[in-house]
């Protein structure tokens, strides 16, 4: 984010505290038909350790009842407003890898909220990741808990509050964990357009009633090669993603699919070419959907 964008950032900010406002402005409401049971208060944040780096802006975003979640922010370069993605980090907890995932995206030019939505990472995905501390953050559960509903809601709302997204315009990445939030968050919510779910896990007995339920456009990204030696599960076995794609493809729903063959559930931390074939293909999926 640009010298003169931090500056703009802070004078909206302190003009909301200056006449007594911690929620978010009316143009940045959810769109009618949202699911929201509060609004969140962001506030701009120092970098953390070892990120002073990276061409991001730094913010807090307190959820009542939940803790304070800690977000890059990456902006794309010319005017906005623009369309925007909030990115879910997998059991291994959040990490400079999200973020540097979140300028690629950037670049493309999508407004790219890189967030911690759980504290504390664990598993064996830890050892493929830089981890950045969020102790601050909400405890690590389920991704079909509804508390976790609430932290996605909680970003999804703190995305529209930024100066230069696009309230009607915001998508949704998670890998692993992360994936299945979004893919749970799509399925009881319809207030975001498109999802990216990368080595999510998908539930063969809960198969038909996943697939009946999804109207959001979705883009499966997996490895063939996932599997629980470098953090996957039994549910994210390739085959059970191809499953769920064959499903919603035999009903006519709407969705994309990139197979990485002998690629592990986290090659795409470990991979420049995996990684930067995902970032081009979810910033060609989202603006398709996001911008239409």
């Amino acid at each position: 984010m640009t010298p003169l964008h931090l500056i703009a950032w802070f004078i909206i900010r302190f003009a909301l505290v200056a006449v007594g406002l911690s929620i978010s402005p009316s143009w940045a409401q959810p769109p009618q038909g949202a699911v929201t049971t509060a609004l969140p208060s962001v506030s701009v944040a120092e970098p953390p350790s070892g990120t002073e780096s990276l061409a991001v802006q730094w913010i807090k975003v307190v959820a009542p009842g939940q803790g304070a979640m800690l977000a890059a922010v990456a902006r794309p370069s010319g005017a906005g407003p623009f369309p925007t993605v909030v990115l879910l980090h997998g059991t291994h907890g959040f990490a400079r890898e999200y973020v540097q995932l979140a300028e690629a995206l950037a670049h493309e030019g999508l407004l790219a909220v890189a967030a911690c939505w759980f504290s504390r990472g664990s598993g064996a995905g830890v050892r493929f990741v830089t981890p950045i501390d969020c102790l601050e953050a909400p405890s690590q559960r389920e991704a079909s808990n509804p508390a976790t509903l609430e932290v996605v809601d909680m970003l999804v709302a703190a995305a529209r509050t930024l100066p230069d997204a696009r309230r009607d315009a915001i998508g949704l990445f998670g890998h692993s964990r992360g994936g299945g939030a979004a893919l749970n968050y799509v399925l009881s919510r319809r207030d975001v357009r498109a999802a990216a779910l990368n080595s999510a896990g998908y539930d063969p007995s809960a198969l038909a009633e996943l697939v009946s339920q999804v109207s959001t456009p979705l883009l499966i990204l997996h490895g063939t090669a996932d599997s629980p030696a470098d953090g996957g599960s039994a549910f994210t076995n390739v085959q059970m993603a191809r499953d769920f794609e064959a499903a919603l493809r035999r009903i006519g729903k709407p969705v994309e699919a990139q197979y990485y063959v002998g690629s592990g559930h986290n090659s795409l931390f470990t991979s420049s070419k995996q990684f930067d074939d995902e970032a081009k293909r979810m910033a060609a999926f989202f603006l398709h959907n996001l911008e239409n």
